[in-house]
């Protein structure tokens, strides 16, 4: 065996991150445990409508005492690292600011992309490791021909997070170690069984990590007023396709695209939200085929298995996590734009949400939504 690398695990208490720590102990490597200490999942306890405190989700007090537990069971060093003055100005105001502006963000994009990655790696060549190894399912490979790293998605589709990945650098991917990027979640748990971790069964966190009970609206109010600040009056009309004022609304931050419930009037049929104007404050709604587009435009852009968009480009894309890659091809648009044509019309492209594009299981690159 060639000598052991001194490698940096991403624990975030979930099993997936405590089996990699686990995976790569036993395979003789020296890990270090590395947990984020992102937000304080008590601090807004007090606003009306917050709960008391917060359990079972990635990043909060009781996954931190997790991840400590498996570092002491497989006998690793384990070091927590606050962050949470930068995940607050990086990842919650923009959140907030998005909903307020009626686009609709996604808050673990921002983490992975701009913060986790970046700050883990920082960390890790301070403590002198080689590299940093996460939890996620991803594979990676480097292209001799090219010299570029190749982000691929994982063996297991349905726990595909490449979506949530797209904006890391080659000089990330280079230092950065995927596991599990072969295997199943059923086989994950079945190893974190085999190494004796007591959250082997640990469910999977579904939620913002920030946001408890997944209301956003709650926490944005909760948030504006911890800040001393009231919510903006975002109030306007509901206006349809052709012009016509159909009803009010009590805030654009109330409403995504595609939304149906909700609305506020009633009807001969059913509609839908297709468009917020932060600016003039107006949701605009209409019929289901409305919803369908065949373009869109992303901005802040980032390619990994290419360098630079030099011609029109066949691609599938996703416009949202759980959605089914469609054919499509990307162009450059202009300066840090990309334009993505889809053969077939896709429903409830949203603003604020990414769009990711593929080769196969390769990841081309992706950027957000405008």
């Amino acid at each position: 065996m060639p000598d052991p690398r001194t490698i940096a695990v991403a624990m975030s208490g979930g099993v997936d991150s405590s089996t990699v720590a686990a995976m790569l102990r036993a395979e003789g490597q020296n890990v270090i445990g590395l947990t984020m200490q992102l937000w304080n999942q008590r601090r807004l306890a007090s606003h009306p409508g917050m709960p008391e405190a917060v359990q079972g989700r990635c990043c909060s007090l009781d996954d931190v005492y997790d991840a400590r537990r498996v570092a002491e069971r497989i006998g690793i060093p384990y070091y927590v690292v606050n962050h949470e003055e930068r995940f607050e100005r990086e990842v919650v105001r923009p959140f907030v600011q998005d909903y307020v502006s009626g686009r609709t963000p996604i808050p673990c994009s921002l983490c992975n992309n701009h913060l986790k990655f970046d700050q883990l790696i920082t960390v890790a060549q301070q403590i002198g490791a080689e590299a940093v190894a996460t939890g996620h399912y991803a594979r990676l490979e480097h292209d001799e021909e090219s010299g570029r790293w190749l982000l691929k998605r994982p063996a297991d589709f349905s726990k595909d997070q490449t979506y949530f990945l797209f904006g890391l650098t080659q000089e990330q991917l280079s230092r950065t170690l995927f596991p599990l990027g072969d295997m199943t979640k059923p086989q994950v748990r079945e190893l974190a069984r085999s190494y004796g971790l007591a959250l082997a069964e640990k469910p999977d966190s579904q939620e913002i990590c920030f946001v408890p009970g997944g209301d956003y609206k709650k926490f944005i109010d909760a948030y504006l007023s911890d800040q001393g600040d009231a919510l903006p009056d975002t109030a306007g009309e509901l206006v349809t396709t052709t012009g016509e004022v159909i009803g009010e609304h009590a805030g654009i931050h109330n409403f995504t695209v595609g939304q149906r419930k909700g609305l506020g009037v009633a009807t001969g049929s059913p509609l839908y939200v297709l468009q917020i104007k932060g600016d003039s404050r107006e949701v605009i709604v209409g019929n289901e085929q409305e919803l369908y587009s065949r373009t869109l435009i992303v901005r802040r852009t980032n390619l990994i298995s290419i360098s630079e968009l030099v011609a029109p480009l066949r691609v599938s894309a996703k416009i949202r996590h759980r959605h089914e890659p469609a054919a499509a091809v990307i162009e450059k648009a202009a300066d840090d734009q990309i334009l993505v044509t889809f053969d077939q019309p896709q429903r409830a492209i949203t603003p604020g949400q990414a769009s990711v594009f593929y080769q196969g299981d390769i990841v081309v690159g992706g950027g957000w939504i405008v």
